[in-house]
């Protein structure tokens, strides 16, 4: 019997590694590539609104801009362009009478491209330049001009200038029948008077160059026409309501499919605008300085008026200065709310109170998150909300010390109220702009910018762009 030879066993080879290669490999960092920090979206906004104010200042000063032919103070110059960019209204002269046309047409140009024109030149800046915005800097895009979607940037502000274009147009057309021939104005007078008031009051500018009917009368002559009130408040409305919630209330006419951030907007709105109503017929039913020579329905459409014009454009046709302390203590409140984010309007944004309204709301139910109409609102947003609340509520707190110390012969109510006028670029005054010492002007005119700029975008501009890749440890804090 055969037996079968074992295999020759083949003999392997057992290749150990080296020293050197049980070392880890370390790649070396490759170098983030950041945009220059001059080209990034606050910067742009920031540099702009600058560049649009020394421009406006330099232009006003020359002696052409007045109507008298001669040059006007840089004071003076450089305060009202930062009123007129910032879409203020703030004016330390009679702007129908001091400014001559070609003054009237730099205040005109300044607030048209301060107000939402400006924002989507920002855009087509950007895109110009072939610069990708990071994420962060098209969050704050989103913030300043309401657009929720990422891509398309180009397309939405050229349907954003188109739109507003033409309800300026619009707006126009309807003033124009109604101050067509005042005060025996011709065809261009009339056509140019009746543009100007569209935009300011679609800018919620607060700028008015018709003429008076009496010396210091300003917008106030026309307290009792009801047809351009109306008209205006229709405008100040489609300019502070924002850019999304116009389109969402387009697409979707039913307020159960509207989005949370309209639904939001649309009810404080109403709730502010009620509150500023009542508050201002009340307060001024038996003041003979404003309402007491009204009727009822005129009182009630002033009061309406004022409500929303006194939140974000400033356009008044009662003189505040003469207005009950219940009325200057009331709208400093809703001037500092100010408009929806995304529109021409200043303020902490009405999107921001109603957010924090929310947490507040949802808290005292014992809820762990901030909901409204059943959706919750996400932690992130609710500290930005907080965060930009308190830093308006610090800045005021940090101005108005000053301003008292600055400023001791003008009525503490008074500075209040026309200081957060400033800082919400609202334009609503109770007249005390014209008294103001130069460092007053000056605090007044970087209350303005601040405000305008905003300080979500101001501060995201001096953030660092670095973020925190870890959590420390939860402990919980006694509150109450």
């Amino acid at each position: 019997m055969a037996f079968n030879s074992p295999r020759p066993r083949r003999s392997a080879v057992v290749r150990q590694p080296r020293a050197q290669q049980l070392r880890p490999v370390v790649e070396p960092p490759v170098p983030q590539r950041r945009p220059t920090r001059i080209l990034t979206t606050p910067y742009i906004l920031f540099l702009g609104l600058a560049g649009l104010i020394v421009a406006g200042g330099l232009l006003l000063s020359l002696p052409i801009a007045s109507s008298d032919g001669r040059a006007t103070p840089p004071d003076l110059a450089f305060f009202t362009a930062t009123s007129a960019v910032t879409v203020t209204g703030h004016t330390v002269v009679n702007s129908s009478t001091y400014w001559s046309h070609f003054g009237q047409a730099v205040i005109f140009a300044l607030m048209l491209i301060g107000g939402l024109t400006f924002m989507a030149l920002a855009t087509f800046i950007l895109a110009l330049l072939g610069h990708r915005s990071s994420l962060s800097e098209r969050l704050v895009m989103r913030e300043t001009m309401g657009i929720d979607r990422m891509e398309g940037l180009r397309r939405i502000t050229r349907t954003i200038v188109l739109v507003v274009i033409l309800i300026y147009c619009v707006g126009a057309v309807v003033i124009f029948f109604r101050i067509n021939g005042l005060d025996g104005m011709g065809l261009a007078e009339s056509l140019w008077q009746s543009m100007f008031l569209s935009v300011s009051s679609f800018n919620n500018a607060g700028f008015s160059i018709l003429p008076e009917a009496t010396p210091g009368s300003g917008i106030g002559r026309v307290l009792t026409w009801d047809v351009l009130l109306v008209a205006m408040g229709v405008l100040i409305i489609l300019g502070a309501v924002g850019w999304t919630s116009l389109v969402d209330l387009y697409r979707n006419r039913r307020f159960s499919r509207l989005s949370l951030d309209t639904k939001l907007v649309l009810v404080a709105s109403l709730v502010l605008w009620g509150v500023g109503a009542v508050a201002l017929f009340l307060a001024e039913y038996l003041n003979p300085a404003t309402h007491a020579g009204l009727t009822v329905t005129e009182q009630a459409v002033s009061s309406v008026f004022h409500s929303i014009s006194g939140r974000t454009a400033g356009f008044t046709a009662i003189d505040f200065g003469l207005a009950e302390d219940f009325t200057k203590l009331t709208y400093p409140v809703l001037m500092f709310i100010g408009g929806a984010s995304g529109s021409v309007a200043g303020g902490i944004k009405v999107n921001t109170i109603a957010v924090i309204a929310a947490a507040v709301i949802s808290s005292v139910r014992g809820r762990a998150q901030a909901e409204a109409f059943g959706r919750e609102i996400p932690q992130a947003q609710v500290l930005r909300a907080l965060t930009v609340g308190v830093l308006g509520v610090v800045f005021l707190l940090l101005v108005m010390p000053v301003l008292t110390l600055i400023e001791p012969d003008i009525p503490f109510v008074d500075l209040l109220f026309d200081t957060v006028s400033a800082f919400s670029t609202n334009g609503s005054s109770t007249g005390i702009v014209p008294d103001l010492s130069l460092p007053g002007k000056i605090i007044f005119m970087l209350a303005m910018f601040i405000g305008r700029l905003g300080p979500l975008t101001l501060a995201l501009a001096l953030a660092p762009r670095e973020h925190s890749v870890y959590r420390f440890a939860q402990e919980r804090v006694t509150i109450g």
